[in-house]
């Protein structure tokens, strides 16, 4: 699903061994492989947040003699989406100040985002995530920071479904007691995009520790999950604004909340015929503005 340049098999095989900063210079280039090709070695360098000096060094530890033949190996391989979205974000165009034009910029990219979620690859480890979950007994779900409102988009809906899932969110530090009556029957459902938070990784770890497994979904082939879960969604974060999208994150909570509810459809409509009920109940509903009492 992430767009993938000539080299990006050859960082991968090789980030391990890199420095910090070459890690940081490698992430953006693997995430962004067309602006490689788009921009200059400068410019490049100041978007991954690394001096210039840095890329050049990271083109030497990759083989090239330079940062211009790391360049020209990928001037032929732009890959751009069918609507141009991909080929005019990396354009920058600064003309585009007004709100409708940013607005419209911003959605044509979440739709090619949604619409790259649907390649094969992504189908593939979504079908096997939800068949990993569907037979754990208890599904831990763990999001902090900005990934909480995925977190917690999955485990409300699956409270609508049952009571399998149990959200990792306790009060005073204390998130990780959750874990205390976890087996490996259980599962670890853990999500974490760059910067990845501490908490979430030793959390992760702790589970792995317990004999669960950690399934993730996370924003690269290099994040720190991927070497310690069992399967691994990957999601683009990439933004107009100043911060990082987590639209595409939400829509695979929804996939994985379908494809779990699917799996035994008399049940999960049992389930939410009981919801439903409870929530009459309680009206919680309204369908009309309700009237002020004087």
């Amino acid at each position: 699903m992430l767009q993938k340049g000539p080299l990006h098999a050859r960082i991968i095989e090789r980030f391990d061994d890199m420095s910090e900063q070459l890690q940081q210079a490698a992430r953006h280039i693997l995430e962004h492989p067309q602006e490689v090709a788009l921009v200059s070695m400068r410019e490049l360098a100041r978007n991954a947040g690394v001096q210039p000096s840095t890329m050049t060094r990271l083109a030497k530890y990759l083989g090239f003699v330079g940062y211009e033949d790391l360049r020209s190996e990928h001037a032929d391989v732009i890959r751009v989406s069918a609507d141009g979205f991909a080929a005019r974000a990396l354009q920058r165009d600064e003309s585009v100040t007004n709100g409708e034009g940013l607005a419209q910029r911003m959605l044509q990219g979440l739709a090619a985002q949604l619409n790259r979620l649907s390649e094969p690859d992504t189908l593939s480890r979504l079908s096997t995530l939800a068949e990993r979950l569907g037979a754990a007994r208890k599904i831990h779900v763990l999001g902090l920071r900005s990934c909480h409102s995925v977190a917690w988009h999955f485990h409300y809906v699956m409270t609508l479904l049952g009571e399998k899932t149990v959200h990792l969110d306790g009060p005073a530090g204390t998130a990780g007691d959750a874990l205390i009556r976890a087996t490996a029957d259980d599962v670890l459902l853990v999500v974490s995009i760059n910067p990845y938070s501490r908490f979430t990784l030793e959390i992760a770890e702790a589970a792995r520790e317990k004999g669960m497994a950690v399934l993730a979904i996370t924003d690269s082939e290099v994040s720190p999950l991927v070497s310690i879960a069992e399967v691994t969604v990957f999601f683009p974060t990439e933004s107009h604004t100043f911060f990082h999208t987590l639209t595409p994150a939400l829509a695979i909570s929804e996939v994985l909340c379908g494809l779990l509810a699917s799996q035994d459809r008399k049940a999960a409509l049992k389930e939410l015929k009981r919801v439903d009920q409870h929530l009459s109940s309680m009206n919680t509903y309204v369908t009309t503005i309700p009237r002020r009492k004087i």
